[in-house]
C-alpha cells in the first residue's frame, strides 16, 4: 500500500512589516537595505513562538475530530522557547492528543523537519504529526531582517487517501558550516555567501538529490516541482539547473512572508500541494550541515485547512518597525509601574488544570445542558448543583464564537495596546470573558465572529515558565453572526 502524506496545514502570523519600513528606519546607517525593500515579513506578537505556531499548523493539518490516529508528535525547531522541558508535549496538550501519543522534538539544523520527515518515511510511520515551526530573530539592520519571517506547517503520514505518495529519501550527512548559533545566542552568525553556494549547496545538494532519484527510479526531468528553501537568491535555481531539472522552481515565500527557518520547507512544499496536479513528481530539499532530499508525487487531493494560500491572506499589516523590535525583546521600553506587578508561575496549578488550560475543555452539566469555563465544583445554575465529576467534557478551541461586549483598555499594562478584553459567546451557549489579540480596535464590534488561538498568556521571568491559554481573534472567513 502507498505511504505518503494524508494532511497539510500552515500558519503564518498575521502580523506583517513591511520591509521598506524596516529599510527606511535604518537609511542613516545602512541606506543598501533599501535595494531589497520589496514586500513584507511575518512577525510574531508578543505572545506567538514556536509552539503556539505548531499549535496553529496542526489545527489546520487535523480537524479535531481526525486526530484520533495520530500516533507520534514530532516538533521540529531551532527556535523553541525550552531547553529543558518537552515543547512538544505542550503541543500535544493544546491538541489534546492521547497520552499514549509520542511526543519529541527535531532540532539542531535548518534541516530539522525534513530529516524528522526521511526518518518517518524510513520507519513508514503509521499516524506520524511532524510539524516544523520557527520563529527565528537577526539583528537590526542585518540583511537577515529583511529576509526572516516567521511560519510553522505540519505534515501528516500515513495510508489510505493521500495527498502526496513518497518514491524516494535520501540524505548525507556534512559538518559544514553555512551559519553558526551558539546557545544563548539571540541571531546567527553567517559565513560568506559565495562559499556556501559554491561548496555548499552545488556540491552537498545534489549526492542527496542523485540517491532520492535512483531509490525512485525517477529522472530528474520527470520532476514537476523543486522545492528548496534557501537565504541566498537564485541557489534553488542553480541547484536545480545542476541536476537536470526542468520544471517549477517552487516560490520561497518571500513576498509575504520571510524566510521561516527550519519550518519553510514544509510551508513551500504545502503551498505547491495546493495546486499540484495528479501524477505531478515534486523534490522536496532540506539543507544544513547537510541534506534531504525526498520524492513525492501528488495525488491531486487537496489539503482540507485554509493552507498557506489562506494563511497568506489572514493579515494585520503594519509599518510600525518599533513594535516588531519590542515583541522580539531588541528594545526595552518603559511600561510604568503597572507592568511591575510579580507574576510567579504556580506549576502545579498548571497541572492540575491542564484539561481546562491547554485543551481548552468546558463542562455540560449533564442535567440542565449549562455549559461552563471554568469549571467549579458544582453547577453553576441555580436550583441545579450539579456535582462536577458528572460534567461531560467539550472543546471551546474550535467552536464558532462573537464578540458580546468589548473594550479597549489603554490603562491596564499590556504589551501591545490596547488590550482588548470582553465577554466572547460560543455558538454552544458558553461565555467567557476573553482577551481579543491581532485586533483593530475600530474593527471591533459586537457580533464580530471570532476563532480561537493558543497563545503565551505570562511567561515568569524567575524560572522561565511560560503559562499558554486560549485567546480570541477575529476570524476573516466567518460570516458575521
Amino acid at each position: 500500500m502507498d505511504f505518503g502524506i494524508t494532511a497539510v496545514g500552515a500558519y503564518v502570523p498575521r502580523l506583517r512589516l513591511s520591509r521598506a519600513a524596516i529599510a527606511a528606519a535604518h537609511r542613516w546607517m545602512a541606506p543598501a537595505l533599501g535595494a531589497g525593500a520589496k514586500g513584507e515579513r511575518a512577525f510574531c506578537s508578543w505572545d506567538e513562538d514556536a509552539i503556539t505556531m505548531a499549535v496553529e499548523a496542526a489545527r489546520d493539518c487535523a480537524a479535531p475530530g481526525a486526530r484520533d490516529g495520530i500516533r507520534a508528535l514530532t516538533l521540529a525547531s531551532t527556535t523553541l522557547p525550552y531547553a529543558d522541558m518537552s515543547n512538544a508535549a505542550v503541543v500535544a496538550g493544546a491538541l489534546d492528543l492521547a497520552s499514549s501519543v509520542r511526543a519529541s522534538e527535531a532540532t539542531g539544523s535548518q534541516r530539522a523537519a525534513t530529516t524528522a520527515l526521511a526518518q518517518a518515511i524510513e520507519a513508514r510511520a503509521e499516524g506520524a504529526l511532524i510539524v516544523a515551526s520557527e520563529r527565528p530573530m537577526a539583528k537590526p539592520a542585518s540583511a537577515q531582517e529583511m529576509a526572516l519571517g516567521a511560519g510553522a506547517a505540519a505534515l501528516r503520514l500515513g495510508t489510505g487517501e493521500l495527498i502526496a505518495k513518497v518514491l524516494g529519501a535520501a540524505s548525507v550527512n556534512a559538518a559544514f558550516a553555512d551559519h553558526v548559533r551558539a546557545v544563548g545566542a539571540a541571531s546567527d552568525y553567517g559565513w560568506e555567501e559565495r562559499w556556501i553556494r559554491d561548496e555548499g549547496y552545488a556540491k552537498i545538494v545534489p549526492q542527496a538529490i542523485a540517491a532520492a532519484l535512483a531509490q525512485a527510479d525517477v529522472a530528474a526531468r520527470e520532476l514537476a516541482h523543486f522545492v528548496m528553501p534557501s537565504p541566498i537568491r537564485g541557489a534553488a535555481a542553480a541547484v536545480a539547473r545542476a541536476v537536470g531539472f526542468k520544471g517549477e522552481v517552487a516560490d520561497d515565500l518571500s513576498a509575504g512572508c520571510g524566510l521561516t527557518g527550519a519550518a519553510h520547507a514544509f510551508l513551500m512544499l504545502a503551498k505547491v500541494l495546493e495546486t499540484a496536479e495528479a501524477g505531478a513528481k515534486i523534490l522536496l530539499v532540506g539543507f544544513g550541515q547537510g541534506a534531504d532530499a525526498i520524492v513525492l508525487e501528488a495525488t491531486g487531493r487537496r489539503p482540507a485547512g485554509r493552507g498557506v494560500t489562506g494563511a497568506l491572506a489572514d493579515r494585520v499589516p503594519t509599518e510600525d518597525y518599533l513594535r516588531m523590535l519590542s515583541f522580539y525583546g531588541r528594545i526595552e521600553l518603559e511600561w510604568g509601574m503597572r507592568a511591575e506587578a510579580p507574576d510567579k508561575a504556580a506549576l502545579t496549578n498548571a497541572w492540575r488544570e491542564a484539561e481546562q488550560l491547554s485543551a481548552f475543555k468546558a463542562g455540560r452539566c449533564p442535567d440542565c445542558g449549562t455549559i461552563q469555563f471554568p469549571q467549579l465544583a458544582f453547577c453553576v445554575t441555580p436550583g441545579c448543583g450539579a456535582h462536577a465529576d458528572r460534567f461531560a467534557q467539550v472543546s471551546l478551541a474550535d467552536q464558532p464564537a462573537k464578540v458580546l461586549t468589548y473594550t479597549a483598555d489603554w490603562l491596564s499594562f499590556h504589551p501591545a495596546p490596547p488590550l482588548v478584553v470582553g465577554f466572547v459567546q460560543f455558538e454552544n451557549g458558553a461565555r467567557l470573558l476573553m482577551e481579543t489579540v491581532d485586533a483593530d480596535p475600530a474593527a471591533i464590534d459586537v457580533g464580530v465572529p471570532l476563532r480561537m488561538v493558543f497563545r503565551l498568556k505570562k511567561a515568569d521571568p524567575r524560572s522561565g515558565f511560560r503559562r499558554y491559554f486560549w485567546k480570541a481573534t477575529p476570524d476573516a472567513n466567518a460570516d458575521r453572526l
